[in-house]
């Protein structure tokens, strides 16, 4: 089966737990549903995710998300066909990410932008291999 990985991030719109909560409820089922595996990282200035799975399935819910208005300015990353999975047990993981991304200054200095592909999937690395430790 030929895999896809999508890395995006969008800035969050009306941003809050109880909005977080429904995000990332709907996320899991629909994932476990379609065969999506992935990451969220999040705080209430970025959403940054990782969706990996069969490609049909990857691109119909990028999809969604550019047309649900809790996402603004959605931007693309990483866009490419993988081998194996990054989060191969994880619907969809969860990472608040309060201080070992870009800080809330880069952010608001278009961090987001200038990010190469690399930098942004070093970040999905570092939780996977946190996720990793005992």
């Amino acid at each position: 089966m030929s895999l896809l990985r999508i890395i995006y991030t969008s800035r969050p719109f009306g941003f809050d737990t109880a909005t977080l909560n429904s995000i990332l409820v709907h996320a899991r089922q629909a994932n476990a549903r379609d065969d999506i595996t992935g990451a969220l990282i999040c705080r209430e200035d970025i959403y940054m995710q990782l969706l990996e799975g069969p490609e049909p399935a990857v691109r119909s819910a990028v999809a969604r998300i550019m047309h649900d208005d809790r996402h603004l300015e959605v931007k693309i990353h990483v866009e490419r066909p993988v081998s194996e999975r990054m989060f191969a047990q994880w619907a969809m993981l969860h990472d608040p990410a309060t201080s070992w991304i870009w800080s809330r200054a880069d952010v608001t200095n278009d961090a987001i932008q200038d990010a190469t592909p690399q930098e942004v999937e070093a970040f999905f690395t570092k939780l996977r291999d946190e996720q990793a430790r005992p």
